[in-house]
């Protein structure tokens, strides 16, 4: 599951957003309910609009932030989709997950202030800026939000640990169908269909991320059609059998 912009002060507010602070604000935004906790009162709502520095789009194949560069903020994504992703000894990157709106970027630099990984949008996207030393002033006063940045914390580290075991016990098409299986669930959370759905990453990432050649994935998508599991145009992706899928995808039936 995001290249010269300076992250180490905090900007100042553009007086353009205080007009438009209302449709800018936390309480309107349709991703509210997947990155903020319900459950926040008008006066809790307020705070957190107040500390949010501002919404900045990234174009598509621009960084968000670099690995190594100080930590700042965390970013909410309002709009689009990123990808993060690590440059190993060799010098070759190494992409460690795929985002979409309403889930935070940048909690991987939290503990040592330096961000682990690099982000870059894949396609035109939009993040709210979130202050996290002005975050972490917040949770003293809203323990509600408090419980609920651990719970993403918590979803993020199980996260991780779903990709090491799908990189160290599944087989390709295991992978795959994991892969695709879990990007429909997520999309489902936010309202849009599990099984129709327009790939943001190309072949190559998506192989990279699953420890397989670009080969393999050609490979995987024809052989997945052939099964009748999927419908593939391009990068648009119908799910058939979502049944079968979800059995490929917990080992308990074959397809290689």
């Amino acid at each position: 599951m995001i290249h010269s912009i300076q992250l180490n002060s905090v900007p100042q507010p553009d007086p353009e957003l205080n007009v438009h602070a209302l449709k800018a604000s936390c309480s309107a935004c349709s991703m509210h309910q997947l990155c903020l906790p319900m459950g926040l009162d008008d006066d809790d709502m307020s705070r957190l609009d107040a500390i949010i520095g501002r919404r900045r789009k990234i174009p598509r194949d621009a960084h968000l932030y670099r690995m190594g560069e100080h930590f700042t903020n965390l970013y909410a994504i309002r709009l689009g989709h990123f990808k993060t992703f690590q440059i190993n000894v060799a010098g070759d990157q190494q992409i460690t997950g795929f985002q979409m709106a309403g889930e935070l970027l940048g909690m991987d630099a939290i503990g040592t202030d330096r961000h682990h990984c690099s982000a870059i949008a894949l396609e035109d996207s939009e993040v709210c800026e979130i202050p996290f030393n002005r975050l972490q002033d917040l949770f003293g006063h809203i323990p509600n939000l408090l419980h609920h940045f651990h719970r993403m914390m918590s979803q993020e580290i199980t996260r991780e640990q779903s990709v090491m075991l799908l990189l160290g016990n599944m087989r390709a098409g295991q992978r795959f169908a994991a892969f695709l299986v879990n990007l429909g669930s997520r999309y489902a959370a936010r309202g849009y269909s599990s099984t129709s759905f327009h790939l943001r990453m190309s072949r190559e990432e998506i192989g990279n991320y699953l420890g397989l050649t670009i080969e393999s994935i050609s490979r995987l998508l024809s052989r997945f059609k052939k099964m009748e599991l999927l419908q593939v145009n391009n990068r648009e992706i119908v799910i058939l059998d979502a049944p079968r899928l979800k059995a490929i995808a917990a080992g308990t039936e074959k397809c290689d």
